[in-house]
């Protein structure tokens, strides 16, 4: 999901997706947990945008660079499930510790691996075409800026073409941009009130593993089809109300359900 340009700590203000999505899912928890000691957001945001996963991606391309991709019906793509576990187990200890640093830094590089595994444009295979348009090479590949933005091809045609296909009109990266930069200008004006977990919500989340649990919701997101359907159509009015009334809800939710749960199992260990 956009979370700004990157630049600088700034740039996700005006209209930054993950940015949104900790604002409002910080209110939810003060109100499922008055009082809590749980980082303030002003702390969480200081780990988005530039200092957050995306600004690793720019100043360190492919080095320990985080890749928040996951096919929700394959039981072995556990590579995001096991980062949002890892986040998670951290975010626990930092809050039972009462690290406020720490358990900034794990809300919100949680929030933000929770929200790109539950983005529409994170379930299409970017890493295969990536690699196809890069004559096969993997994404560890691009180690630098210049190997990230300009694409291989052992003729000039071909290296026009791969690199059509990346920054063309319906390319593999202008399409996942329009997608997540239109989610974002959909969800800055949204108040997102009802977006709070249910008592169901929590009962199932502390019901079943964390693998188990995300992997459900993002596999209900995939149905939606909302990806394919921007793919083939734009922003038409039924995907714009499908992404209001349905996306930005379970994904503010969902953040909301993690960092309350975090919160009450380093409670209970305390």
């Amino acid at each position: 999901m956009y979370s700004g340009t990157t630049i600088s700590t700034y740039s996700g203000k005006l209209l930054g997706a993950h940015q949104k999505i900790d604002r409002v899912a910080r209110r939810h928890l003060e109100l499922l947990a008055p009082g809590a000691v749980f980082p303030s957001i002003k702390k969480i945001l200081h780990f988005e945008g530039d200092n957050g996963p995306d600004g690793m991606k720019r100043k360190s391309p492919a080095h320990d660079e985080p890749w928040h991709f996951i096919q929700p019906f394959d039981e072995k793509d556990t590579l995001l499930t096991d980062l949002i576990n890892d986040h998670y187990d951290h975010l626990v200890d930092a809050l039972r510790r009462d690290d406020s640093i720490r358990a900034a830094f794990e809300a919100a590089w949680l929030a933000h691996a929770v929200v790109d595994g539950l983005t529409p444009a994170h379930h299409f295979p970017f890493e295969e075409k990536l690699a196809e348009l890069r004559g096969g090479e993997g994404i560890e590949t691009r180690r630098s800026v210049k190997e990230k933005i300009l694409f291989p091809g052992e003729t000039l045609r071909e290296q026009a073409k791969n690199n059509w296909g990346f920054w063309g009109p319906k390319g593999l990266f202008t399409t996942h941009f329009a997608f997540e930069w239109g989610v974002s200008t959909l969800m800055k004006p949204l108040r997102l009130q009802a977006a709070m977990p249910t008592k169901q919500d929590l009962k199932t989340f502390h019901a079943s593993s964390i693998d188990q649990w995300f992997r459900s919701i993002a596999q209900d997101v995939a149905h939606l089809k909302l990806y394919d359907r921007f793919y083939e159509e734009g922003w038409s009015k039924p995907l714009t109300k499908a992404v209001r009334r349905q996306l930005a809800p379970t994904i503010v939710k969902t953040v909301t359900t993690v960092w309350y749960g975090a919160l009450q199992e380093a409670r209970k260990t305390a």
